[in-house]
């Protein structure tokens, strides 16, 4: 643990906790927030996943959008890294493929903000074996 020598560290410490709680909390109930995974296996990190999830992270926080961001590993969608999926409240998860700063800005300010579609989206190639 890191020694606390100076009220600006205690500070620090503080708000780096509270951060850890935040985040905890939001896990809890997450099905109330926007849930965003990266999928950062080798491929991801490689085109530039890590780079994403940190701006996710920095953005959503500055413009005050309650959302939890986590990593995944890989999505199998290797051949349109960066990848994120986006699930909005109630809603279904959309995957979105080739995700760059630009890109990432605007799922934000369109989709999860306004709930309007964008370029990029990875088509559903699957459907689900209903066990009935």
């Amino acid at each position: 643990m890191t020694k606390v020598k100076t009220l600006a560290d205690l500070k620090k410490l503080k708000d780096k906790l509270q951060e850890k709680v935040k985040l905890r909390e939001k896990g809890l109930d997450a099905e109330n927030h926007v849930q965003i995974k990266v999928a950062m296996a080798t491929c991801g990190i490689a085109s530039g996943a890590k780079v994403i999830m940190e701006f996710l992270i920095e953005e959503l926080d500055k413009r005050n959008i309650e959302a939890v961001v986590t990593q995944t590993g890989c999505m199998g969608y290797c051949f349109a890294e960066p990848t994120i999926e986006v699930t909005l409240p109630g809603q279904t998860p959309v995957v979105f493929g080739y995700v760059d700063v630009r890109k990432a800005d605007e799922i934000i300010e369109k989709y999860i903000k306004n709930g309007e579609l964008v370029d990029g989206i990875i088509p559903q190639n699957y459907e689900t074996i209903d066990n009935n």
